[in-house]
């Protein structure tokens, strides 16, 4: 054979070998561990973290109220269970005062957050983020019927999801490469208090922050557009990586992860992911019904959550966080989209900061 012929061969199997490789770094591969999981999420376990956080006891846990404090406790309580880090500056808590409605004292109100501490001794140190609120709307006086506004739905069943995705994540024998962060809100029902707090005062550097995945209103089915089974939305699905990271996790368990065409960007900057996207962070909200009867009214109570979804839709993002916490890759924002001008403008300011 001519010598010639062999470099042409050569070149030729460098450009296959080149073709082949798979430029999506973050696989949605279910081992034993990964599964094992998995199947600790159920639906009987997020309907006992529900009945008491949705309960009249709690009041509609209003920002700031003694129903919101009982609730921090009893989410404190999940955390040290599981054996999660506290990180915050009074064990999990992160602590700050406001002023009551209509006056009065500044109850303190707090942020819960637990860490669950990766394994890669380079990785360790890098974060990514599942939050959710944890406040509602109160008690509101109305001429008759329910005047609790429990807020199952809204946000209970995100909440409940954060509690179950720590206890699942925090069994696995060899744990993810990276940290991840689990923390719920307060005072989202307000202007999104609670995250705009954090985003002022990071409990871990946001440098080191690789994604955020909020999760709101993951329990109800009921969906006013029709039935939502086996379905959830992102808001901001093509801003990063990330929706077609968590269409991948989706796909391997049957649940599809989409971009509802009016929502879906309109609601970016409506929930508790906003703050976190301004300081540079991908990170984004994952909805399984945006609108639904009695949003926002006292009939958002806990029987009317389909536990049965909510558990298939918390594996879908169990596998989705193990996905972007085992990657050595970190997703990026679309620079295509002319919505993400700002938040990537403020990430490649994190990139030169890390750097």
């Amino acid at each position: 054979m001519k010598p010639h012929s062999l470099a042409t061969i050569a070149l030729l199997g460098l450009a296959l070998a080149a073709s082949s490789a798979d430029p999506f770094p973050w696989k949605a591969t279910i081992g034993r561990d990964r599964k094992q999981a998995l199947d600790r999420i159920s639906a009987d376990s997020l309907k006992g973290h529900l009945w008491f956080i949705a309960s009249d006891l709690l009041e509609g846990r209003a920002t700031p109220s003694r129903g919101l404090d009982l609730a921090a406790e009893y989410i404190a309580a999940q955390f040290r269970r599981d054996g999660l880090e506290p990180a915050g500056d009074d064990d999990y808590f992160q602590t700050t005062t406001m002023t009551p409605r209509g006056g009065g004292e500044p109850q303190k109100v707090r942020n819960v957050i637990g860490i669950l501490r990766g394994s890669d001794p380079k990785l360790r140190d890098t974060y990514v983020m599942v939050t959710a609120h944890y406040d509602h709307l109160g008690i509101r006086k109305r001429p008759e019927g329910d005047q609790i506004y429990n807020g199952a739905n809204d946000d209970g069943s995100g909440t409940v999801s954060v509690l179950e995705l720590a206890e699942a994540l925090s069994s696995m024998k060899v744990r993810p490469k990276r940290s991840i962060l689990f923390m719920t809100f307060y005072g989202e029902e307000r202007g999104e208090l609670g995250s705009s707090y954090y985003g002022k005062h990071p409990v871990v550097p946001i440098a080191n922050t690789i994604a955020d995945v909020n999760l709101e209103q993951v329990g109800r089915t009921d969906d006013s557009e029709g039935p939502r089974v086996n379905a959830v939305s992102m808001t901001g699905y093509d801003y990063s990586q990330i929706g077609d990271i968590f269409a991948a996790a989706g796909k391997a368990l049957g649940v599809g992860v989409q971009k509802h065409p009016r929502f879906s960007d309109a609601f970016f900057s409506r929930s508790d992911n906003q703050a976190v996207a301004y300081l540079g962070v991908p990170a984004h909200t994952i909805c399984t019904a945006f609108t639904y009867p009695d949003y926002h009214q006292p009939g958002d109570h806990r029987d009317k959550v389909d536990y049965a979804n909510m558990a298939k839709v918390d594996k879908m993002v169990a596998l989705g966080l193990l996905m972007l916490a085992d990657s050595n890759a970190e997703p990026r924002w679309n620079e295509t989209n002319p919505k993400t001008a700002n938040y990537v403008k403020a990430w490649k300011a994190l990139k030169r900061t890390e750097h």
